[in-house]
Order: structure tokens, then C-alpha cells, then sequence
């Protein structure tokens, strides 16, 4: 069914409502076409997924996704059907016939087309060169010359004005893709992208300035009760303990309930997502948590898929031991259990060294004679092919973090994806975020950001960067993100050594946090997801349907004259039980991880902060009315 007010529209709890009259999507077709439609790459298949349901719910039979045919994806992401519209139908019988031609009619519906990267602007560019009567949406999620250029380690937004793009472009051998970008650009109605960073990238390096900036969103699963997410956290964080206990056996000389779980995750594009100056705060955390006698743990996983071989076997044998040790308790736990039931039958108190007999304790010894260890736990779960190569092992070599008895940081390089058929870690990436207690990720680039983002709709604390746009976005609606759990390292202003100490003092104030504050911190960082849901930050996609429209169809469609909606004007206030000064993020001195803040249990009251978030956000923008009678797009309608 057609809906004329878009769910992207409707206020979540308290959020701004956009006043905005009615699209007549019952005269329109709307086409997305990227090369990550059912075809995971990377974040823009997300973007995608994600935003599916609340624009079907908009647009109904009139929404279309085009993608890149495989057919393993079809058989688990698409579910096959009859066209229902005739224009589409027609087209697709068409093409079957005759291969890809392109029909210039819909039944008098007007048509937007959106294309995703520079893969999709091939469409784009034919359909201008054509002169088919189609508004054109084209969005970049990442310049493809800023990528390459950031991944040479190149000092690249200090020097945004200074490339000759033409040259950087043919030195790398991607000038031909260069072109096909900055032709889509250019021949779009409508120019997006994410973040307002990479907004500046794009004007620099496509020469276009993006007409409206679409931040990225998620589908947000709010819970009915508010420690809900919280008790999945200490689920979850069991399992990984699981783990742990088996890849440190012979080693585990540390208290498990006094560890922390920290990870990176993503591609493995070592400087791009910040595993250098990770790593770097890594070593600098180890010394400080060593030099102040920290009883606190860190175990950081890396998950960045890369070649391997195939799972390291010391790193099986690990959990093979485990699950022995685990089998050989229970076993005991049952006879003692017995025997002890029978005494207690009889009236009386077992004899306790006559409740063991021989053959359980000999059990026992063997049992701990297999968890002795002459190697140090592995670095890495699998057989890494450029073992010696590999920029993430080489750091850890060269830094000298091996997972010693001494050491307070240790360290797991899982190189592949995450699944719950894994033997070795059995969970979806969903089920280890939430059992985690903060990821990282401090990327130098990063347009947009989903790792962080995904992390706040489930309530886990996060470091992310001003360089990239979920930073960014945070910095311009959170008055103070470090009490919300979103730690913003500058890696824009300062130099690299600086950033990396600012990283290190983040992680250090964590571990110095007690039980009790992270649990507080968790609850504000999931306060924020309702920013993040598709609901809301989808008008932005909306307002580029209105723009392109009044550029495509001017004589049918007129628009208003104002400027278009940034992701500025309302904050969440610094929560009341924060202290007004930075010491309340940044502790001086060292404190035990299980000291109880008294006066911050005091002022600290989850319902009331809630509350007073929902009362004290601003509208990001709004549009005007327009008389009765008549439909509009940020304007009005003609017929």
C-alpha cells in the first residue's frame, strides 16, 4: 500500500517531527542502483539493507532496487516474483528478449533514478547522454582518488587544495574510474554523499559541491525494557570469556571478571581504519597499566579478514583443552554431587577426603597437566600466508606485545569475517559486539562509519575520529560524547603522535571506570541510536528526491528556494551527572576498576537523564507550508 508520509518523518522518542506535506509517490517510480544490492562489499550494501524497509514502506510497489546478478545471492536474498508495475514489467520482458535496451516510458510516471558510486554511474551518464526523461540522484560514499591517496599515507587534508587530481589519478592506473566518477557527478541533477567530511573531500576532488549530505542510518531495535540490551551484553561477554579461557590456557594467571574486551573490525586497510595508531596506544596502554600495577586486563581482537591458510592449530588445540576441562568438572561435579546427596540422606557430613577417590583425583592431575604450555598464547587464530609481511603482525613484533604474563594487553588477530558455525569463535558479529565492552576505531579515513554506529544502537561505547562522518555527526549533536560513550580522537588538527596519546589517555580512562559507570555509559551511548534510525535520517534521502525532481521536471515540479538541510541545530545536552570539567572523562591518578563512585550513584538517575535528552533537542531544520488543496515537494505541485 501507498503511503503519502513517509515513516522516515515520524518523531522517536522526543526527536524533532518534520512538518512536510504529502509526496505523490502514486505518480512516481523510484530506481536505487548500486553494485551492493544483495552483494555484501562493504558499508553501501548496508546502507542499502538498511534502508529498504521504511523507503518500501513509503513508496510500495513503486520502489525498485538494480544490482549485479550472482547467483548465490539470489538464492538467499532475493526472493523471485512478476514485475507489478506494466512499465516495469514491459522493460524487464524487453531486455529478456533483446538483451539490456532501455525504454524511455513508465505511463506517464515520472522517474527518479538514484546511483550509487561510481560501479552504477555508467547508467547515469547514458541515461543524460540519452536525454531519457529521468531525475538523477548520483551519491558517493568515498571518493575513489581520496582512498587511494589516504592508503599511500599521504598528509591528505592538509593538502586537499594542492593535488592535481589528473596526475594523482593517472599515476595510480584508476584515471578511467576517476572519470566515470566525476562524469556522474557532474551529470547528476543532484549531487549526495554521507558525511559532511566527506562532503569537503568531494568538492576538492570531483569539483562539485554535494547538494544534500544523507548521514547513514540503521534499522533501531528498541527493547521494551531498558536493561534488556544490558543483560544481552553480560550474555554474550560470557561467551567470549569462553574463548579466552581456551586461547589462554596455561596462561589465564589473570581475573576474567576484571578483563575488558576491546576490538577493531572492518576492512583491513591498515592505516585507512587506523590499526597503526591503534596498535601504537596499545603498546603505551600496556606500560601505563603495568607502571600503575592495574589489576584490569585488556584483550583487544582484531577482526580484519585477510589470506590465511586455515585455522592456527595451537589456537584449536586451545579450545579442545577447554572443552576437556570443562567435560572432566562436570563429570566430578556429578559423582561429588551424588555422593554427597547420599550422605546427607544418611543424616550425616561427608568425610571430604574420602568424597574424591583415587581415580578422580588422578583424572584431575592429568587434566592440568595438559593445560601446561611451553609457547606463548598465539597472536593470530589463523596461518596467515605473508606471515612476515603482514602489517598487523609486524606492529605487534615490532612493539613487542606477545600476549606475555606480563603483560596487561593482549592481543588476537581473528583474520576472517565472524560466524556462529566458526569452531573456534561461534558467533555472529552482532552477538561479539554486544559482548564487548568498547570497539575502536580511530580511521583516518572513514566517510561515513558503521562499525561506531552499529556499536551505539547496541549500547556499546566507542572511539571513532573527527575524520570520519560518524564523528563528525556526533561532535554536531552531542554536547559532550565522551559522557555518552562516543570517544572523538582528533586526527585532524593534531599530529599523529598527539592523536595516538589522546587515544591512549581514552583507553586508560576506561579501564580506570568502574563496574557501575560502564554500566551508566552504556545506557547513555544506547540513548543515542534514536539519532541513528533510518526513521529519522532518512528525510535527508527524501529532500534529494524533492531537489532532483524540481531540477528534472521543472515545468511539473517547483521547489521552494532554501538552502538544503544540514545534520546541525540540536544537541544532547552533557548529562547532570556528568562533572562540567574534563576530569569527569579523564582520571589523573589510578584507581581500582571496582571502586564504587558514591556521589555519582547519587546523582546519577537513568529516567530523568532520558527525559531531559528528549525535552532539550531542536528541530535540525523545517520546511513551510503550503496552502490546502495543493501538493508539494518542499514547494509545490503542478499539474
Amino acid at each position: 500500500m501507498l503511503r503519502g508520509r513517509s515513516l522516515s518523518v515520524t518523531s522517536l522518542s522526543g526527536l524533532p517531527q518534520w512538518e512536510v506535506e504529502e509526496l505523490p509517490v502514486e505518480d512516481l517510480l523510484l530506481f536505487e542502483v548500486a553494485w551492493e544490492v544483495t552483494n555484501k562489499v562493504g558499508g553501501i550494501y548496508t546502507v542499502i539493507q538498511t534502508k529498504a524497509k521504511t523507503t518500501a514502506d513509503e513508496w510500495g510497489d513503486n520502489y525498485f532496487l538494480i544490482g549485479p546478478y550472482f547467483e548465490h545471492n539470489m538464492k538467499t536474498q532475493v526472493e523471485q516474483c512478476e514485475p507489478l508495475n506494466d512499465a516495469v514489467r514491459r522493460a524487464v520482458d524487453t531486455m529478456n528478449k533483446h538483451g539490456c535496451q532501455v525504454t524511455d516510458h513508465a505511463d506517464g510516471k515520472h522517474v527518479i533514478a538514484q546511483f550509487h558510486e561510481w560501479q552504477a554511474g555508467t547508467g547515469l551518464i547514458l541515461s543524460r547522454a540519452r536525454k531519457l526523461p529521468i531525475a538523477t540522484i548520483f551519491t558517493t560514499h568515498a571518493t575513489l582518488l581520496g582512498r587511494y591517496l589516504c592508503a599511500a599515507n599521504i598528509d591528505f587534508y592538509n593538502h586537499l587544495d594542492k593535488f592535481n587530481i589528473d596526475k594523482e589519478a593517472g599515476e595510480r592506473q584508476i584515471y578511467h574510474r576517476y572519470c566515470m566518477e566525476r562524469a556522474s557527478v557532474h551529470c547528476a541533477h543532484v549531487f549526495t554523499t554521507v558525511s559532511e567530511i566527506t562532503a569537503i573531500e568531494a568538492e576538492h576532488m570531483l569539483k562539485r559541491k554535494p547538494d544534500v549530505v544523507t548521514p547513514n542510518g540503521l534499522n533501531v531495535k528498541k527493547f521494551s525494557a531498558v536493561h534488556e540490551f544490558q543483560n544481552l551484553h553480560a550474555m554474550y561477554k560470557a561467551r567470549i570469556q569462553d574463548f579466552v579461557r581456551g586461547h589462554f590456557y596455561g596462561h589465564l594467571d589473570f581475573d576474567l571478571e576484571k578483563t575488558l574486551f576491546l576490538f577493531i573490525a572492518g576492512r583491513y586497510e591498515f592505516s585507512n581504519k587506523g590499526a597503526d595508531i591503534f596498535l601504537e596506544a596499545l603498546s603505551r596502554l600496556n606500560f601505563l597499566l603495568r607502571m600503575h600495577k592495574s589489576d584490569v586486563t585488556v584483550v583487544v581482537f582484531f577482526i580484519m579478514p585477510a589470506k590465511t591458510n586455515n585455522f592456527n592449530v595451537e589456537t584449536l588445540k586451545g579450545q579442545a583443552v577447554r572443552k576437556q576441562l570443562w567435560d572432566i568438572a562436570h563429570s566430578v561435579k556429578e559423582k561429588f554431587g551424588k555422593k554427597l546427596y547420599d550422605a546427607l540422606l544418611r543424616g550425616e557430613i561427608p568425610d571430604m577426603d574420602n568424597i574424591l577417590d583415587r581415580d578422580d583425583v588422578t583424572i584431575m592431575k592429568r587434566a592440568i597437566f595438559s593445560t601446561q604450555r611451553q609457547s606463548l598464547p598465539p597472536v593470530t587464530t589463523h596461518n596467515m600466508i605473508d606471515d612476515s609481511t603482514d602489517p598487523i603482525l609486524s606492529t605487534i613484533r615490532r612493539i613487542g606485545l606477545f600476549n606475555s604474563r606480563t603483560d596487561r594487553v593482549k592481543v588476537i588477530l581473528h583474520p576472517e569475517f565472524l560466524s556462529s558455525t566458526s569452531p573456534l569463535l561461534p558467533m555472529d558479529y552482532e552477538e561479539f559486539v554486544r559482548g564487548c565492552h568498547l570497539g575502536v576505531f580511530p580511521s583516518y579515513y572513514e566517510p561515513w562509519g558503521y562499525t561506531p554506529a552499529e556499536c551505539t544502537v547496541m549500547g556499546i561505547p566507542s572511539v571513532t575520529t573527527n575524520l570520519s562522518g560518524f564523528g563528525c555527526f556526533m561532535q554536531e549533536h552531542v554536547a559532550d560524547p565522551t559522557a555518552y560513550g562516543i570517544y572523538i580522537v582528533d586526527r585532524r588538527f593534531r599530529s599523529l603522535d598527539d592523536s595516538c596519546n589522546q587515544l591512549t589517555q581514552f583507553l586508560y580512562g576506561f579501564c580506570k571506570q568502574s563496574r557501575r559507570q560502564r554500566i551508566i555509559q552504556r545506557n547513555r551511548t544506547e540513548r543515542l541510536s534514536d539519532l541513528l534510525d533510518w526513521r529519522y535520517l532518512g528525510r535527508y534521502y527524501q529532500h534529494a528526491r524533492y531537489l532532483t525532481l524540481s531540477r528534472a521536471f521543472p515545468d511539473k515540479f517547483h521547489m521552494e528556494p532554501t538552502s538544503p538541510p544540514t545534520t546541525e541545530g540540536f544537541k544532547y545536552p552533557r548529562p547532570s551527572s556528568v562533572p562540567p570539567s574534563p576530569s569527569g572523562s579523564q582520571v589523573s591518578s589510578p584507581q581500582s576498576s571496582d571502586v564504587e563512585d558514591e556521589e555519582e550513584d547519587e546523582r546519577y538517575n537513568e529516567e530523568e537523564e532520558a527525559e531531559r535528552d528528549r525535552l532539550n533537542i531542536k528541530s535540525p531544520f523545517s520546511l513551510g507550508r503550503v496552502p490546502r488543496g495543493k501538493k508539494k515537494l518542499h514547494g509545490e505541485y503542478k499539474n
